[in-house]
């Protein structure tokens, strides 16, 4: 068994910053790759921000230049420094791990349980 626990969500005003944190526990071989995404109520779930273990990096056009995905490999940890927030940043952000958990295992993808940022004044 494999789990993400995320942290660092809450309210901030337009403008603020807030840093995200992932980090995976149980039964882990490799973490290939770890990322971000975010949903808001009624819509799909959307691609914020990715990293590989060799530390390539992809992110959304519309958090480019404010948004920045980290990773600590001996901790299992990704994070997720958001400065410039703006109101449209409003979502529950998920943390997603795309890993195997042995050797020769195929990858799997698991997923946190999200955690709430609002943006408002």
């Amino acid at each position: 068994q494999v789990q993400l626990v995320e942290s660092g969500g809450g309210l901030v005003q337009p403008g603020g910053s807030l840093r995200l944190s992932c980090a995976a526990s149980g039964r882990i071989f490799s973490i290939y790759v770890m990322g971000w995404y975010r949903q808001v109520l009624g819509m799909q779930r959307e691609l914020v921000a990715i990293i590989t273990s060799a530390g390539s990096t992809n992110y959304a056009d519309s958090v480019k230049g404010r948004f920045t995905i980290s990773r600590d490999n001996a901790k299992n940890t990704v994070y997720l420094q958001m400065n410039s927030l703006k109101p449209g940043d409003t979502a529950v952000y998920y943390c997603n791990a795309h890993l195997s958990e042995t050797p020769g295992l195929r990858r799997t993808d698991y997923w946190g349980q999200g955690t709430q940022v609002t943006v408002s004044s």
